[in-house]
């Protein structure tokens, strides 16, 4: 059998490689639109905003802030893997390591323990046995006497470095044969009785060909995760760039003036979509908004542009007169009074529109007694109902005649909506006018019907308009504001309103949700 010779040459220690950090170049920065440019030309399509921007660049994905945030995320996930697979490596590392070095502990204890019952001739038996062992061919013994001359085994010589106290101790010899090749063992050593030593060690190739195999396997496994990390935060990144891109795309046309335009649902029902639907519902609020803008100064401008023509005509009619007949300029003075009046009512209407339809605070809402309020006007338009031969009748469907029925309102607001009512049950309404009030559970129905014409209901819609007026109506005095600012005040109060028919007449509803006092 061929003996191994020991040598003394420590392994070299490898050194790591480390890779440095690319930095990211700074991302360069837009030019912001300056804030005093007109509403014409915000509406306006801008070559060079379009050019700001360029589509290609909103979709680069690894400029985007989710591919930087999935990067970050990934490059914390790779660190977490670097340490368990770290801590996995040196953990089974270790546990074979033991076992190995438990292994040999054992058996140099069984060695020595014949040494003292069967003496030398039992001891040089079992390591010349173990060592011609061709089913532990792993198995490292050696026997040396005193003045350290080899005795039995099958290593040439005792190692230097190699003290006999039991320690484990890691080195290496020349291969049996290659002597230019090393191989590495792990080996205890143990003094006997007598000055004789013993050596009992293991060839750690396989333990050394796994610790490789397990580095190869968590370096790949390493490799993969940063694979699968950077290509997950690429498709994860892609996926959400191209739902933001879906906004943005949205805003540039509405900034170009496309208000109609929608953003996309996915139909996935997941948070982007929640945002795109109350997106949706913020862009058709802007497009009524800026819809009934349009129409109001459109209308406001026909509307205006008779009375103030007979206004100035009177006044240049009155300026024309030589004599000075007193009568006739204070005549022309109460019918140029009156177109103000007119005038003037219209703004009022339209500044009463404006500020229910932009809501309230919900400290602007407090508790009202809608059945005192029916009442106190109800007082006040019955003179008028009166001097048309008409009666005004209110009556309340309560658990008493006599509890208060409340609601949350702006008690200005709400007046101002029912009073637009009774003048419209006054002017184009017949016969009595009658109110009533009924509390149903936790609402609260308002409803006030006249026995005139009514409003076809192919127009009950349009007439909550702003300068919408019927052909019946056209000849009498008003703006066609009095229903539009119903309406605003209804939705100010997120009460529903309804216009149905009275068989014959117009029937309108109010309902509220009750509130506590």
């Amino acid at each position: 059998m061929t003996s191994l010779r020991p040598t003394g040459n420590n392994p070299a220690a490898a050194e790591s490689p480390a890779s440095p950090d690319d930095p990211t170049p700074p991302a360069a920065q837009k030019q912001q639109p300056d804030p005093a440019q007109s509403l014409e030309e915000n509406l306006e399509p801008d070559p060079d905003r379009d050019q700001d921007l360029d589509p290609d660049q909103s979709e680069s994905v690894t400029r985007s802030a989710t591919f930087r945030f999935a990067l970050i995320y990934a490059f914390l996930f790779t660190i977490i893997t670097v340490l368990l697979a770290g801590f996995i490596y040196y953990s089974t590392v270790s546990v074979l390591e033991n076992q190995v070095s438990e292994t040999v502990a054992a058996e140099l204890r069984g060695l020595a323990e014949s040494y003292n019952t069967d003496g030398m001739p039992g001891l040089l038996t079992n390591v010349e046995n173990r060592s011609r062992d061709q089913n532990n061919r792993e198995g490292i013994y050696l026997l040396v006497s005193p003045n350290n001359h080899r005795i039995s085994g099958n290593l040439s010589a005792w190692p230097p470095y190699l003290l006999p106290n039991g320690e484990w101790t890691r080195f290496k010899v020349e291969s049996p044969g290659n002597p230019k090749s090393l191989m590495l063992i792990g080996a205890r050593g143990y003094e006997l009785s007598g000055g004789f030593r013993i050596l009992v060690g293991r060839d750690m190739a396989v333990s050394d060909a796994f610790r490789s195999n397990l580095i190869e396997a968590l370096t790949w496994a390493l490799a993969a995760t940063l694979l699968f990390g950077l290509s997950g935060s690429y498709l994860i990144s892609r996926g959400l760039l191209r739902r933001v891109d879906a906004v943005s795309n949205t805003t540039r046309r509405i900034m170009d003036g496309d208000l109609s335009h929608r953003v996309p649902l996915a139909g996935r029902n997941d948070e982007f979509d929640r945002l795109s639907v109350n997106l949706n519902h913020m862009l058709s609020r802007i497009e009524a908004l800026m819809n009934g803008m349009r129409l109001a100064t459109d209308s406001l401008a026909h509307d205006l542009r008779s009375p103030l023509t007979r206004l100035k005509g009177r006044i240049e009619l009155a300026l024309s007169k030589k004599d000075e007949n007193i009568e006739e300029l204070r005549q022309a003075l109460e019918q140029a009074n009156a177109d103000i009046d007119q005038i003037q009512t219209t703004f009022n209407d339209l500044i009463a529109i404006a500020k229910a339809e932009a809501g309230l605070r919900q400290e602007e809402m407090q508790p009202l007694d809608l059945r005192a309020l029916m009442e106190d006007l109800a007082e006040l338009y019955e003179p008028v109902a009166e001097e048309q031969g008409r009666r005004l009748q209110l009556s309340t469907f309560s658990r008493s005649r006599d509890d208060a029925i409340f609601v949350p309102a702006q008690r200005q607001l709400l007046s101002q909506a029912i009073a637009n009512l009774f003048d419209n049950a006054l002017k184009h309404g017949r016969g009595d006018i009658s109110c009533a009030i009924r509390q149903r559970a936790d609402k609260v129905i308002l409803e006030i019907a006249d026995q005139g014409d009514g409003i076809p209901e192919e127009s009950r819609q349009q007439v909550l308009t702003r300068f919408v007026r019927l052909d019946q109506s056209r000849s009498l005095p008003g703006s066609g504001l009095g229903l539009a600012l119903v309406a605003a005040v209804a939705q100010m109060h997120h009460c529903q309103l309804e216009l149905a028919s009275n068989a014959p007449g117009l029937r309108v509803i109010l309902t509220f949700t009750a509130s506590k006092p």
